[in-house]
């Protein structure tokens, strides 16, 4: 049987899911897509899951984007399945209520900078590259990259990346705000990314769901209509044991025990 195209492990916490075609660059084929999908849809099913880490196999790439070998044999009506497969299979990424992180542990092009674009938080090994190819090769970044990009770096950054079709290296995306942290030269980025993100491991669940749900509310929102979801968040965190804990642990000078009800 061939290996699975995803891989799946709980790990302290957090579920580590990897793509897994080291040898293909970890490139989104249709049945990687679809195995990702699948995962998200499974996603409720896995108990005392805190955070989502999204990385690749291999030293070499996170995720060089679309297979292109396989794009050569689809007709234009398969491409166009293929981008609506991408928007309903992938969007479980942005839109799951529990943080998700891009450990990026090499290069992230094309499809592959999109699908660390779909992560609330990105972590990036020294020397990445990342960036936007396709005005180079005829097309424009079609899954969700011209959105998501500007939004998260500004539009002056997006347009010079995707109309020039620049590569840039972890460190200058760092200084663009595209990944959040670097982690040091010969690290593990699954581990470094866990050992950052233990605060987000050890706190907590109801208020970092919360958090997350007032946060991308204020994607689309006026300020008025955002702080009446931030009111709605904290509503949930203010009728939560986890809050009981926390005031209980801060008067016996201990560390708080959350269960996350």
């Amino acid at each position: 049987m061939n290996p699975p195209l995803v891989l799946v492990e709980q790990r302290a916490g957090a579920l580590v899911v990897t793509l897994n075609r080291p040898e293909q660059s970890n490139a989104l084929s249709e049945a990687l897509v679809r195995q990702l999908s699948e995962v998200g849809a499974r996603l409720p099913s896995y108990s005392g899951v805190r955070a989502v880490i999204l990385t690749g196999s291999g030293r070499r790439s996170f995720c060089a984007g679309a297979d292109l070998k396989e794009r050569r044999l689809m007709s234009v009506d398969d491409v166009r399945r293929m981008l609506g497969l991408y928007r309903t299979g992938l969007s479980w990424l942005d839109e799951s209520p529990i943080p998700v992180i891009a450990a990026i542990n090499g290069a992230a092009l094309g499809g592959g900078l999109e699908l660390a674009l779909l992560c609330d938080l990105r972590v990036a090994v020294p020397g990445a590259m990342l960036g936007l190819p396709e005005t180079s090769l005829g097309i424009i970044p079609a899954a969700g990259g011209t959105q998501r990009l500007p939004r998260l770096i500004g539009e002056a950054r997006a347009k010079e990346l995707i109309l020039l079709a620049s590569k840039i290296t972890a460190e200058q995306a760092l200084a663009f705000g595209l990944v959040n942290r670097v982690c040091a030269p010969g690290l593990d980025v699954v581990e470094d990314t866990l050992n950052w993100i233990s605060p987000l491991l050890d706190g907590a669940p109801l208020s970092a769901r919360a958090a997350l749900m007032a946060i991308d509310a204020a994607r689309t929102l006026s300020i008025d209509e955002g702080l009446n979801v931030e009111l709605d968040a904290y509503e949930l965190c203010l009728r939560s044991e986890d809050r009981k804990e926390a005031l209980l642990a801060f008067a016996e000078k201990r560390k708080p025990q959350f269960r996350g009800c």
